[in-house]
């Protein structure tokens, strides 16, 4: 089973001014992958606390999903701060996201998500809003469980040698 966190990253939510939209739509889509969400928190647009909380969430999850943060507003720091904490970036994933998103709108490429990798767990950053959220996360959904197991040093790859040319 995999096990996730769901970070949503919103001023308004984190005061009670807004209800968390997104998060109940990434647990949605998450367990039709087979995951459980074990984790789920609204805090604000603060770099540092979000710093904190990828940091801390990694040590315990497979999978981190962020939501909120990812536009061009002076506050949107949820890919700086997950830039400042992985080990690897995984450019595929947020590609992949953008362009699913541009299918629907062009506003879709003014994205600055991020995915990348710290210590074994995954972390992706989607929009603040539930349909961009369900578009970007439908489209790479599939590839989460394999994306998981190979962070994670699938044994049935120990002592694979790749095919010579």
């Amino acid at each position: 089973m995999i096990t996730v966190a769901v970070l949503t990253v919103s001023d308004k939510g984190s005061r009670g001014e807004r209800e968390d939209l997104s998060g109940p739509v990434i647990r949605e889509i998450m367990s039709r992958v087979g995951a459980r969400v074990e984790h789920s928190e609204v805090i604000p647009d603060e770099k540092e606390l979000i710093k904190e909380k990828l940091i801390e969430y990694s040590k315990s999850v497979d999978v981190i999903v962020t939501t909120g943060g990812t536009g061009l507003f002076p506050r949107d720091v949820t890919p700086d701060a997950t830039l400042e904490v992985i080990d690897r970036e995984i450019p595929g994933i947020a590609e992949a996201m953008r362009m699913e998103g541009l299918k629907k709108t062009k506003r879709a490429m003014l994205s600055r998500a991020v995915a990348g990798v710290r210590g074994a767990a995954l972390i992706v950053n989607l929009p603040g809003s539930p349909r961009a959220v369900r578009e970007g996360l439908e489209a790479i959904a599939e590839v989460i469980p394999h994306a998981v197991e190979k962070i994670k040093g699938d044994p049935r790859d120990c002592g694979r040698k790749d095919p010579q040319p």
